[in-house]
């Protein structure tokens, strides 16, 4: 199973959500400024990025196997959140995310 651009493309999709976040916690002197500015447009453009390769890996991947991998988006954003926003993750997120993890590894091993 060739996932690499899957996961490639979850992460570079959940790095541009924080910066479309960062990018809505700012004032704009104008409703264009608020949608085209240079961190919109870079988010938007990863987007597109990590659309292209997730039609590659769908070439050479089951659709079952890039919905499973494309799972590890909810643990990229749950540390961003963490990281950049300081977001605490409740205790039912984090066992939410040990049951991803745990189902991507019971798929991967099966």
């Amino acid at each position: 199973m060739n996932g690499w651009p899957i996961l490639l493309g979850t992460f570079i999709s959940s790095v541009s959500q924080v910066m479309l976040k960062k990018s809505a916690g700012k004032k704009y002197s104008s409703r264009i400024r608020e949608y085209l500015n240079p961190i919109v447009i870079t988010a938007y453009a990863m987007f597109f990025a990590a659309t292209l390769l997730s039609i590659l890996a769908y070439r050479s991947i089951d659709l079952s196997a890039g919905a499973v991998l494309e799972t590890s988006g909810y643990i990229y954003i749950t540390l961003f959140g963490l990281f950049f926003f300081g977001e605490k993750p409740t205790k039912r997120k984090l066992l939410a995310l040990l049951l991803i993890i745990a189902g991507t590894i019971i798929y991967t091993l099966g």
